[in-house]
């Protein structure tokens, strides 16, 4: 019998845990030492194992690993309600106007209100597309304890986008390393910096090739907007006779590091290109019900790794689980219903996709996703002793079903607790909403949007 327990930064005791192979377990314990998981198991043989004198009591939660937005837009948490019942193009109307007019302290609210949504809606990591003044996002996810992956905003091109939101290649390539070089691992490596194209129609061949080159020096990813709409489509098959993807693997560049964000008007080919190359995707069920269905069973029956994104809270709110519930209703009818099978997308596909497929899309499968020894410590806690979700004959079918943001009580990343019973520790809650108030309308002015 061991006399000396081993100490711990943080224990959860008595909680449900989903396991990496997607059962619920019950009456757990999860050990916490130096940011990762260092013990899971009943929680009385851990119980004379490891001490702590920081404990969270897990009765009637379970935890999940947390939940990974793959595609977002931090600094467009200013625009939300604006863009929704509106005619085309939204795009040059209403959203380069907006974002061509954000300044510092814009898009340092609106990064803080993004964190601030995200931890309190069980995200605990994402990948923004970028924009503007991207150090303002990298200061807010490093002061809340998130996890992230930033980029700038690429572009040299396009008949709609402002000067003043175009660079050259040397500017653009500059812009992209000064932030590699600032932030690429900092806050114990929470914080990532990658290489972007804000979309094919807006960067050159010549911008396109560079960025993939530096992406390769700096052994880092590449993230762009890809195969969202039919005009960009159009645009590759009348200036280069290819298909987007089809175009990015002829000019050599497409690789296991590349991430293609929505990816919803894809060819057979073009899926087969994603395979061969094992490129990455991300679907954004909300903001792509109105512009396509993405092939989702397809690319998962090939075996490439996608993930779930919100696309921003221009187009929703950044809630993953709503992601969910809208996604697995939009592939049974678009993909289960023509061929009546009820389960072409089950609920454990989908609830994988929000958590080891974002991992996948951050290049970070190893470190995070599933509830392991030897993994990052980044989980969240929901309560599920609760009328709409107990008792239930499939918990994970009631997580998809009827589990919502507001059941999440509880948030840890790299080991440290970010919410505490509903309660934001790292942020100024009171602080920001009234901030946010203030700068959307005064933005709104500014815009003339």
């Amino acid at each position: 019998m061991q006399d000396i327990a081993y100490n711990a930064d943080l224990i959860v005791k008595n909680c449900s845990i989903l396991t990496p192979d997607f059962n619920i377990i019950h009456d757990q314990s999860i050990v916490i030492q130096n940011n990762s998981i260092v013990a899971i198991g009943a929680t009385a043989s851990l119980a004379n194992i490891y001490q702590s004198k920081d404990m969270l009591n897990g009765k009637g939660k379970l935890v999940l690993p947390g939940l990974i937005d793959a595609h977002t837009h931090t600094c467009q948490q200013l625009l939300r309600g604006r863009i929704t019942d509106e005619y085309p193009m939204i795009w040059t109307r209403i959203m380069v106007p907006f974002e061509s007019n954000l300044q510092e302290q814009d898009v340092n609210i609106s990064s803080q209100l993004s964190c601030l949504e995200m931890i309190k809606s069980g995200t605990t990591a994402f990948i923004d597309a970028g924009g503007r003044h991207m150090q303002q996002v990298a200061n807010s996810v490093l002061e809340s304890g998130l996890r992230g992956v930033l980029t700038c905003s690429t572009m040299d091109s396009g008949l709609d986008i402002p000067p003043t939101m175009k660079s050259s290649i040397e500017e653009n390539i500059h812009n992209n390393r000064a932030l590699f070089n600032q932030f690429h691992g900092a806050g114990d490596e929470r914080l990532n910096v990658w290489f972007s194209l804000r979309s094919i129609i807006t960067c050159t061949p010549e911008l396109i090739q560079e960025v993939f080159a530096a992406a390769k020096e700096c052994s880092t990813g590449v993230q762009s907007h890809m195969n969202e709409y039919p005009n960009e489509i159009s645009y590759c098959l009348e200036k280069f006779k290819m298909r987007p993807f089809e175009y990015l693997a002829s000019l050599g560049v497409l690789n296991e590091n590349f991430l293609g964000a929505h990816s919803i008007l894809l060819s057979e080919n073009e899926m087969e290109v994603i395979k061969t190359y094992n490129s990455k995707v991300v679907h954004c069920p909300i903001s792509n019900s109105g512009k396509g269905v993405p092939k989702t069973p397809s690319l998962l029956h090939r075996g490439v790794g996608v993930g779930l994104g919100t696309d921003g809270a221009g187009h929703s709110g950044l809630s993953l689980f709503d992601q969910m519930k809208v996604f697995k209703s939009l592939i049974r009818a678009f993909s289960g219903v023509p061929i009546f099978d009820p389960v072409v997308m089950p609920s454990k596909s989908i609830l994988e996709m929000a958590t080891l497929g974002g991992a996948k899309a951050m290049m970070q499968e190893n470190q995070l996703g599933t509830l392991e020894v030897g993994k990052k410590a980044d989980m969240i806690l929901i309560n599920i002793d609760q009328p709409h979700i107990a008792p239930s004959h499939n918990l994970i079918n009631t997580l998809i079903e009827s589990v919502n943001s507001n059941d999440v009580t509880d948030s840890i990343v790299n080991g440290k607790i970010l919410m505490k019973n509903r309660e934001v520790l790292t942020l100024d809650e009171e602080k920001i909403k009234y901030e946010s108030k203030l700068a959307m309308k005064e933005l709104a002015i500014r815009a003339n949007i």
